[in-house]
């Protein structure tokens, strides 16, 4: 009974197919960067089952399409099922397994990257410490009340995702009830004119929105943007509304106190805290003279890990990464206009997480080892076959 499906999945007519649908995949994930956006068209085509692709100005018109989920498990199946049906293992054949295998490898680890692995950004100015960086791309609402610790704070954090127009949201360290009133992905704020805006409401009835307009935006989907979420919430104790808040990235963070305790209220990137700290002691930029084009970037940072009892210092610069505790630290941008006027330099780290980045290096040696192991048994057989005597023909009686 397993014969068939075995037979069906191990087709070498399957793998061309597969490889087909990878091809017309990258096309059609190319063109959605156009409307979507590079990270957005990542998601939607490459990190997804099943997808569907639209022209721009045609909504109505979709074209679906495996996913590269998909594709990438069905590769690994077929690749599975053509050595468990045909593959005979053999000294002649290693290169052959060790080709494949570092193929499987490179597809798992790449599903691997896209699970595990995290960017964010750590920005700071000279003199300044961090122990956390920040997502480039979600947002989380942060209640923030005084700890028990001199100095610290007990924090209670919402992501950005469950607050949806009209949404409910308790917690138990909450004294109170918040209701999503509006949420806009991308939105600006300005100061409320009351001569200009004779239709208009200030965004909220409380905290800084009682004096500022909320203007929605579209979301801003091209490389070097980055969308500014805005909520408005009503905060509710006891059954008795307390008004409505503002909560942007743009702003600053606001004060609510309720029942004798200030709540700190912020609509922030989220954050990922690290046991240990860096601070900037010096930001290098160098330029080529007489032009304002790059020559080096570059950040001296002390790192203080006290459950190591560690405290160092460090370069970090262009094509030369920090990797520590399981982050890699790379230079990714750099203030200039702080020093001409004299300031503190500040400088942004792009922090990378992934667990899996040996992978594609090892995949890539295990099918160059494979294709070179296999073209020298040919070539030592050929070479054999050539030095061998040839065997006498029988003379004709």
């Amino acid at each position: 009974m397993l014969k068939r499906p075995l037979k069906v999945l191990s087709s070498l007519r399957l793998t061309v197919a597969l490889l087909a649908l990878g091809i017309v995949l990258v096309f059609f994930g190319t063109l959605g960067q156009v409307s979507d956006g590079l990270y957005e068209a990542q998601a939607r085509y490459f990190r997804s089952w099943w997808t569907t692709w639209h022209p721009v100005g045609s909504p109505w018109l979709r074209v679906p399409m495996p996913g590269g989920y998909l594709l990438g498990t069905l590769l690994v199946l077929n690749l599975l099922a053509a050595h468990a049906a045909r593959f005979q293992f053999s000294w002649k054949k290693s290169g052959i397994l060790l080709a494949h295998l570092g193929i499987l490898l490179l597809l798992l680890g790449q599903l691997a990257t896209d699970m595990l692995s995290r960017e964010s950004q750590m920005s700071f100015r000279e003199g300044e410490s961090r122990n956390y960086s920040e997502d480039f791309h979600q947002h989380e609402l942060v209640f923030a009340r005084p700890g028990s610790q001199p100095d610290t704070e007990r924090i209670v954090s919402i992501p950005a995702s469950q607050l949806a127009p009209g949404a409910e949201v308790r917690h138990p360290e909450l004294p109170f009830t918040v209701r999503v009133k509006a949420f806009h992905e991308n939105a600006d704020v300005r100061r409320f004119a009351p001569m200009v805006d004779t239709n208009r409401s200030p965004a909220s009835t409380a905290g800084m929105g009682a004096r500022l307009v909320l203007e929605p935006l579209p979301p801003d989907r091209s490389m070097d943007g980055k969308s500014m979420p805005a909520a408005v919430l009503e905060l509710e104790e006891g059954g008795t509304s307390r008004g409505t808040w503002l909560t942007s990235a743009l702003l600053r963070s606001d004060s609510v106190d309720v029942g004798g305790t200030a709540w700190r209220v912020e609509l922030r990137p989220v954050r990922y805290y690290e046991p240990f700290q860096l601070t900037l002691l010096k930001t290098t930029h160098e330029v080529y003279p007489g032009t304002d084009l790059p020559r080096n970037f570059q950040s001296r940072v002390r790192i203080e890990n006290p459950s190591r009892g560690e405290e160092r210092e460090v370069d970090i610069y262009m094509n030369n990464p920090l990797r520590y505790g399981g982050l890699t630290f790379y230079q990714y941008q750099m203030g200039r206009e702080q020093l001409e006027r004299g300031g503190r330099g500040t400088s942004a780290l792009q922090v990378v997480r992934n667990p899996s980045w040996l992978t594609p290096y090892l995949g890539c040696i295990l099918v160059g080892v494979g294709l070179l192991v296999q073209f020298l048994l040919h070539l030592v057989g050929f070479l054999t076959r050539r030095r061998s005597p040839s065997t006498p023909v029988p003379a004709a009686a």
